[in-house]
């Protein structure tokens, strides 16, 4: 395995995608990543758990439905659209260890398991998914990490002073990419900061649900646009027409309740 490097800032990483070895199954730096991001998270939404008036009991217990149904989608929504590949190689689709998760497959998961389960418990929907958007971009921010020991979710060839140096084994040399792992790692812990700072000042339910939308369909938009791994539909990056939707969707409903709320706070 040939090191990562950053030629720019003088970095060469020598980092095995495997991290250890149990009983002859191979342990991989992705998992390990992904699952201490959902534990960090988990951490400081126990440290918050009075926000909103929803009980740790109500948090965990949707924790424990969300976060597998959340992967499968994830996994599944990649599946989708490479499913060229993956219907040649069925028994590849159940090796999520490899890579091959998309975000956005999580969060349409997680929003319909939120949607039947605050149902079932007579709790409001848009004050679970406030209290848990800031998380989200923590874990998102954080499992990007997992992307760049996996070397992938890397950007188009560059030369640009944060290019990244990806050996590539069918030309035999080394390529410098976009590391679009990095932008939008640091694009999703900004996010956190932002929400996690806001979040007791919140002037409406859903106020930091849709803010988190509006700010990561930005994020993706742009990031996206760099990826040299994109999935596409009828031509179009995938992530990026949802990301613009999303943005556009979120938004005004930021911005109208926003406004709905200040006209009624004067009124």
């Amino acid at each position: 395995m040939h090191p990562i490097t950053f030629p720019n800032l003088g970095l060469e990483l020598d980092i095995n995608p495997v991290a250890f070895n149990v009983l002859g199954r191979d342990i991989y730096w992705y998992g390990i990543i992904i699952v201490f991001g959902i534990v960090l998270a988990l951490i400081l939404a126990w440290k918050n758990r009075d926000t909103y008036g929803i009980s740790w009991d109500t948090l965990t217990d949707f924790a424990f439905i969300a976060i597998p149904v959340g992967i499968i989608c994830a996994r599944f929504y990649y599946v989708v659209f490479e499913w060229d590949y993956y219907k040649n190689n069925l028994s590849e689709i159940i090796k999520i260890w490899n890579g091959g998760i998309a975000i956005y497959g999580a969060i349409i998961g997680g929003i319909i398991t939120a949607i039947i389960f605050c149902k079932k418990r007579k709790i409001k929907f848009l004050d679970l998914c406030d209290f848990c958007a800031p998380y989200l971009a923590l874990c998102q921010s954080i499992g990007r990490w997992g992307n760049f020991a996996n070397r992938e979710a890397y950007g188009e060839v560059t030369d640009s002073f944060l290019k990244m140096g990806i050996f590539n084994d069918v030309i035999g040399e080394y390529i410098y990419v976009q590391p679009t792992f990095l932008y939008e790692s640091i694009c999703t812990f900004i996010i956190f900061c932002i929400l996690y700072s806001y979040r007791h000042n919140k002037k409406f339910s859903g106020e930091i649900f849709y803010l988190y939308m509006t700010l990561y369909g930005i994020a993706r938009f742009v990031v996206e646009g760099y990826r040299s791994d994109s999935l596409y539909l009828f031509g179009f990056r995938v992530s990026q027409v949802l990301a613009l939707i999303f943005t556009v969707v979120f938004g005004v409903m930021l911005l109208k309740t926003h406004w709905k709320t200040k006209k009624a706070n004067k009124d």
